[in-house]
């Protein structure tokens, strides 16, 4: 049995040249840098960011072999510093004796902490390797600083429909390393399937293919791949989502920005890509909760009750039948008047607290339960205002003496902050012009 037996098929099929690479052509097409610089060998440490199955360990092995570079390779769930210093030391042999450099190809990076990723800084100084590093992390978070500034980094993209559907063909006429040495009968539109299910990860179409493959039935001399064990191969697929990684935080920003931008299609498509990938539906409950608050406020005051409104009806139901409510919620919001004054008021008045320090309570409207308090001036000359004109004690103050009376709510011109900041420009007209 053949060592092509054990290997998986997306393994098998690497491809050796860049002609045969697929995707990623916003760095890797004609005249782009860094497609020059592997081909003419000038090798630079680099950061490879994107989603699995999009090729970046296949993109690293290939810049050796242009570069003729000894290809090493550590991955940071398996191994420790032991293991970065046992790849330096054959780094530095590879150069004693053919003069000749390394490339240092670090898998999920992101992994290593701050003292492991430390641990490549003088061997990345001074040349003794070529570092790549590859990640399905944002860099900007996960990365020491230092490093990234040694670094460039290479966005890669998912593979594309039209993209998988060519690897896919490739990997059934690939006679030595592929399934070409089976006839196979399968049509475009399955491998079309296979692609869309994959989610953009070549790596999970080409498993996908192979036990379809595995699993299909001999007709006239060829195996014969149909829809039904595609549905089968494909049945517990999952969509890409980790939950607390970048994909999470970026599907749960765009639902957030639908809402505010108004577009309740958009807002619902991305909450039900976000359940889809399996998110925990209260924690969605939660964020549409602070969406209401942070921008329908008093606009809308409705919002916050029928955000709550369906937390609790999802707490009550359950899934699938409780998700509705949360459907029901993010339409409303995302079509009701917009506004962040609460949001920016609270911030503004958050900075002045933590600014202006501990300044006294202006003694007229302190507390006075007992008569010693009352003896001191606590409450002397606070007037009540549901004893004066209109429930309102124009010119009194109620900020510190030291900061003087501060305008920190603007209510804005959409729902009902509209009466709000109508009545609110009334009263501090008052204040303006009443006598204390």
């Amino acid at each position: 049995m053949s060592d092509n037996e054990f290997r998986p098929l997306a393994d098998r099929i690497r491809p050796e040249n860049l002609d045969d690479y697929l995707g990623q052509s916003h760095i890797l097409g004609k005249d782009k840098p860094l497609r020059v610089a592997i081909q003419t060998g000038k090798l630079h440490s680099m950061i490879f960011w994107g989603p699995p199955g999009t090729g970046k360990t296949t993109l690293a092995r290939l810049i050796s072999n242009y570069s003729n570079a000894q290809f090493l390779s550590v991955s940071a769930v398996l191994s420790g510093v032991k293991d970065i210093r046992a790849a330096i030391d054959k780094a530095h042999q590879y150069y004693d004796v053919y003069q000749k450099p390394s490339i240092l190809f670090v898998d999920e990076v992101h992994r290593f902490n701050k003292s492991q990723q430390d641990a490549f800084l003088p061997f990345v100084e001074d040349g003794t390797v070529s570092f790549i590093g590859a990640t399905t992390e944002n860099p900007s978070f996960e990365l020491n600083n230092a490093l990234l500034s040694r670094c460039k980094t290479y966005v890669l993209k998912s593979i594309q429909p039209e993209e998988m559907t060519q690897l896919l063909k490739r990997a059934l006429e690939n006679k030595e390393h592929g399934l070409g040495a089976s006839e196979v009968s399968i049509n475009e539109d399955m491998l079309q399937l296979i692609g869309a299910q994959a989610d953009g990860d070549a790596r999970r179409a080409l498993n996908f293919l192979e036990i379809a493959v595995d699993l299909a039935s001999e007709e006239n001399g060829r195996l014969t791949v149909n829809e039904n064990i595609i549905r089968e191969v494909t049945s517990q697929t999952l969509r890409r989502f980790d939950k607390g990684g970048d994909l999470f935080y970026e599907q749960i920003s765009a639902m957030h920005k639908s809402v505010r931008g108004s577009n309740p299609d958009a807002a619902l498509y991305w909450m039900c890509r976000m359940l889809d990938g399996g998110c925990d539906p209260i924690y969605l409950a939660r964020r549409v909760v602070r969406m209401a608050s942070e921008d329908i406020g008093n606009a809308d005051p409705r919002g916050l009750e029928i955000s709550l409104n369906a937390w609790h009806t999802y707490e009550r139901l359950g899934s699938p039948e409780g998700e509705l409510a949360l459907a029901q919620a993010v339409s409303y919001l995302a079509c009701a008047p917009k506004s962040n004054a609460v949001y920016m008021a609270y911030k503004a008045a958050m900075q002045l607290a933590r600014e202006s320090g501990s300044m006294d309570v202006p003694m007229h409207i302190r507390n006075a339960p007992t008569n010693l308090m009352k003896d001191m001036g606590y409450g002397k000359d606070y007037r009540y205002s549901h004893d004066e004109k209109d429930g309102f004690s124009a010119g009194e103050t109620y900020f510190p003496d030291e900061l003087g009376e501060q305008e920190i709510y603007h209510p804005v011109e959409r729902g009902l902050e509209i009466k709000i900041k109508e009545k609110l420009d009334y009263l501090r007209s008052q204040n303006k012009t009443g006598n204390k």
